[in-house]
């Protein structure tokens, strides 16, 4: 299944892009999209499965419901109220919130910490 993500600006593509394969594309809106951006995003997005993932503020709201009209069958992402927009979301919420739409394969998870031992000491 092709997946496209579309969020609000270079910041919030940049910081889901820490914990997302290259592979996936993450499209901006760069704020409130006008007739033309609107236009070029669904065309980048012809026969993908689009996810919206917008700021919980009055702004992000506004562009979600402006996507909704476009891509009626899109999911919808959501991070929570007290972060101040995706781009200042902590990673592993990002990733719960990706594993909650069912894009596991797509996650970039961290490595885990190498567990240490007596023995390890110098």
């Amino acid at each position: 299944m092709d997946i496209a993500i579309i969020v609000e600006g270079k910041n919030d593509r940049s910081r889901i892009r820490k914990v997302l394969h290259e592979d996936i594309p993450v499209y901006c809106t760069f704020g409130t999209p006008g007739p033309d951006q609107l236009d070029r995003l669904r065309k980048q997005t012809a026969g993908m499965q689009v996810y919206i993932f917008t700021d919980n503020d009055s702004s992000g709201k506004r562009i979600r419901g402006m996507l909704s009209d476009l891509f009626p069958d899109a999911d919808h992402i959501y991070t929570r109220r007290g972060y101040s927009g995706v781009e200042h979301t902590p990673e592993e919420y990002l990733i719960e919130q990706f594993e909650k739409a069912g894009l596991e394969e797509h996650i970039r998870y961290p490595k885990p910490a190498a567990e240490w031992s007596k023995d390890d000491q110098i």
